[in-house]
């Protein structure tokens, strides 16, 4: 657990962050690739309306990467922080630059950067974040939500 400068510096850059991810995925059109629906909800739960994508575990990432294609949209790889989540996101970054889709994968280095090791599945980013905004005695809506919410 960070102390609390650093909780506070750490969820300042989280939620800087978060609100150009919404803007990509709202305003910009991106799709967000994510692994799993709890992944989806996490983000849902933090307020992102925007286009979301699973990697279907039935699905092969080619098909995956084929349907992305088909969308023409910029794509913002949001994979767990993990090996398995590193490797999903190499696979399809090979198969997204082959068809020359405009490809991010900075959002997923930069929150993992955020994070540092306290999180590895974007799963619990809805709770790691309620968490540091009630530790700094607010509540999440008050950081995260847009004001027209």
């Amino acid at each position: 657990m960070r102390n609390g400068r650093d909780a506070e510096a750490a969820f300042e850059a989280f939620v800087e962050l978060w609100q150009k991810l919404k803007s990509a995925s709202e305003e910009e059109g991106a799709v967000v690739v994510v692994e799993g629906e709890r992944d989806r909800r996490a983000l849902r739960r933090l307020g992102l309306d925007g286009p979301i994508l699973l990697i279907h575990r039935g699905e092969t990432l080619s098909k995956t990467a084929h349907r992305l294609v088909g969308q023409s949209r910029p794509v913002i790889l949001l994979t767990d922080w993990d090996a398995e989540g590193g490797q999903f996101a190499r696979r399809l970054k090979g198969f997204l630059e082959a068809e020359r889709v405009d490809l991010d994968l900075e959002y997923r280095r930069r929150f993992a950067h955020i994070l540092r090791g306290e999180l590895v599945h974007v799963e619990g980013l809805y709770g790691w974040a309620r968490r540091i905004a009630e530790q700094l005695g607010g509540t999440l809506d008050q950081f995260v939500r847009s004001p027209d919410r």
